[in-house]
């Protein structure tokens, strides 16, 4: 039996969204408030999703410490009180909730191999939220 376990957890970090492949004009049309020169910070929201054959011993999915753990180490304590626009994994990117969110799902999808990792979701705002499951669920 498959089964689905969705587990959230909190960060804060801040960022600035500015392309350096934009004049400074087309950035605060595109970006808005948002290209503040001095940035601004959220308080994200972050679910990640996993699914698998229930364990008929244990009746989970996957142990929530490794899970936790995991996220832990790799997620939180890389980006949690963070410039995102300071980290390498943004060193070539904008650092949108969107970027945010498949680097998030690329650092889980490579590493957490107790259950297959379903899709990520960040709430970024109490209007914005962003998910990710992966280049090959992507349709256009």
């Amino acid at each position: 039996m498959k089964a689905y376990l969705t587990r959230a957890y909190m960060f804060s970090a801040s960022h600035r969204l500015h392309s350096e492949a934009m004049s400074d004009e087309e950035n605060a049309l595109t970006y808005g408030k948002c290209n503040n020169p001095f940035g601004h910070g959220h308080n994200y929201r972050l679910e990640v999703m996993v699914s698998g054959s229930v364990d008929e011993a244990t009746g989970m999915v996957c142990n929530l410490a490794d899970l936790d753990g995991f996220v832990q180490r790799e997620i939180l304590e890389r980006f949690d009180l963070e410039n995102l626009n300071l980290r390498p994994e943004f060193k070539h990117d904008v650092p949108t909730t969107e970027n945010l969110c498949t680097a998030i799902y690329d650092i889980l999808q490579r590493g957490f191999a107790h259950a297959h990792l379903e899709k990520v979701r960040i709430e970024e705002t109490m209007m914005n939220s962003f998910e990710y499951a992966g280049a090959s669920n992507i349709q256009y």
